[in-house]
This record gives structure tokens, C-alpha cells and sequence, in this order.
């Protein structure tokens, strides 16, 4: 009497190993890209939301708000790149570029993923209450392998962030190397 087999057999271990290995090719590239997509989208909607608490706080406060990179959360470095990370403050002497000087209180502070990039055509952003205008600029912010597109949080002139894809001339952002 032969008993019924409970086990595989090496041949059944060997196609199911294969097909496994093929979907995980076929799938870890995609998976990184949404890993990446989510890095960049969390960095986008922190500074989106530091810019709108920045002009909420100026208006509140009646006091200059100014957000400026930073590699420490206590000093704005005096570049253009935010890939370290950024804070906001109280500017109480309006410097341009903003510099934290003693007795300005630090209101947030942010550090970015390792993996993302973050450039702006501004060494940092000012808003001012209601009756001066805030800086414009642009940050871009790419992921660090070029796996997606950029994206852009454009600043108006009233302190209202947007974000974008493309310049106003319709082309893509371009990350900086």
C-alpha cells in the first residue's frame, strides 16, 4: 500500500523559487519608486504647511516670519540647498537674507529624508503680516536617485504656496546635481 505524498517534490520547489525570484524583479523597481514618491510627497506637504503656518503666525503675531535652510535646526546656512532640513523663526530685525540672531524665538524646525533633494532659488522665505508683501521663490524637490519627477512648491508674493510640475513655460523642474 503506498502512502499519499505529503511533502514537494525538488522540481515544484525549484519553479515555485523561480517564479518568486521573477515577480520580485519585476516588482521591487516599482515598489521604490512608491517609496520615493511618498518621501518626496512627505517633504512637499511639510514645507507646504510650514509656509501656511509661517504667513498664519506673521498675520497672528504681527511680527516678520522667516523659514530658511538648515543643517542644525539653531543656524539658516547661507546656500540655497534645504536638503538638510529647514526652520522657521521670528525675524524681530527683518534681516535679508534671515539669519537668527539671539532673542529670536525658533517657532519649528524640519529635517528632510536622506534621500531627498531640496534646492530653492532663495536663501530663505519672509512674510510679513498683512500690508508688505512675502518673498516669492521656488523650492524643488527631487529624490536623490532620480526615480520620479520633481516637484516644485511655488511661493507667490502674498505668501500662498502651490505646487507644480512644470515651469509656467510648460517645461519640467529640473533637480540640481
Amino acid at each position: 500500500m503506498t502512502r499519499p505524498s505529503t511533502g514537494y517534490s525538488l522540481y515544484e520547489l525549484l519553479l515555485t523559487t523561480t517564479l518568486i525570484a521573477a515577480l520580485m524583479t519585476l516588482g521591487i523597481p516599482s515598489f521604490e519608486a512608491i517609496l520615493a514618491r511618498q518621501r518626496q510627497q512627505v517633504e512637499v506637504n511639510a514645507l507646504f504647511h510650514a509656509v501656511h503656518l509661517a504667513r498664519k503666525e506673521s498675520i497672528m503675531r504681527r511680527k516678520v516670519v522667516s523659514i530658511c535652510p538648515s543643517q542644525d535646526g539653531a543656524q539658516c546656512l547661507p546656500g540655497r540647498d534645504w536638503s538638510a532640513g529647514w526652520l522657521m523663526f521670528e525675524n524681530r530685525d527683518r534681516d535679508s537674507p534671515p539669519r537668527i540672531d539671539p532673542g529670536e524665538p525658533v517657532l519649528r524646525r524640519h529635517r528632510v529624508a536622506d534621500n531627498i533633494v531640496i534646492s530653492a532659488n532663495r536663501r530663505g522665505f519672509t512674510l510679513r503680516s498683512t500690508f508688505l508683501r512675502a518673498t516669492n521663490g521656488t523650492l524643488v524637490i527631487c529624490d536623490r536617485a532620480n526615480r520620479i519627477r520633481p516637484k516644485a512648491l511655488v511661493v507667490s508674493y502674498t505668501g500662498r504656496p502651490r505646487v507644480a510640475l512644470a515651469t509656467p513655460a510648460e517645461k519640467p523642474y529640473t533637480c540640481a546635481d
